[in-house]
């Protein structure tokens, strides 16, 4: 045998370790989605329905069911209608949270951006896609000069079925989620 065997043995297994992890993460996406562990930090997201645009985003940190945070959001153009394509807002139930930037550079989502996971609607008719907790600002996080880039006000909470927040209330959140004490939390709860 060899000299060059045992290392070469540990190589290939290291090599097949490293792989099986990397690909983990990407099989596991494609399960259905699960609550989040017990003691985690949680993101809910409780719409109102009296004006879906005057909803709550709600950081809950461990299991204390006393928020940590609360955010102004809204979710779709005023449609409880959770199947409506572009204007319904967002269907309830654990929503995966697949990708978070501070940076994103979709077409029509900028900046800072959690994408959540594709879920059918309530009636199974449709499934909601490209579903984001997003703001209105530039890729850099700053504000631009067009509509869709700048933050007007109130009517800003308006969206096609994702959830909004205030520019700022995004950025204050992503600092929150960085911190050690709280980590990211893996789903986005959606109740009504």
């Amino acid at each position: 045998m060899s000299s060059n065997g045992p290392h070469l043995r540990g190589t290939v297994i290291a090599g097949a370790l490293a792989t099986a992890l990397a690909l983990a993460p990407a099989a596991a996406a494609q399960g259905p989605a699960q609550a989040p562990p017990a003691g985690a930090t949680r993101l809910v997201f409780d719409k109102n329905p009296k004006d879906p645009t005057d909803s709550r985003l709600l950081v809950y940190k461990g299991d204390s069911n006393t928020p940590w945070a609360v955010y102004r959001a809204g979710s779709g153009v005023g449609i409880q209608d959770d199947c409506a394509r572009a204007r319904g807002w967002l269907p309830n139930g654990n929503w995966k949270i697949r990708l978070k930037s501070t940076t994103y550079n979709g077409n029509l989502i900028k900046g800072y951006a959690v994408y959540l996971e594709d879920m059918k609607c309530s009636q199974g008719t449709l499934k909601r896609t490209e579903m984001f907790i997003h703001s209105e600002m530039n890729r850099d996080g700053s504000q631009g000069s067009t509509e869709s880039r700048r933050w007007d006000g109130t009517r800003d909470y308006k969206s096609n079925g994702c959830v909004k927040l205030h520019p700022e209330d995004i950025k204050k959140m992503f600092r929150l989620f960085d911190r050690p004490a709280f980590g990211w939390p893996t789903h986005l709860r959606v109740v009504s």
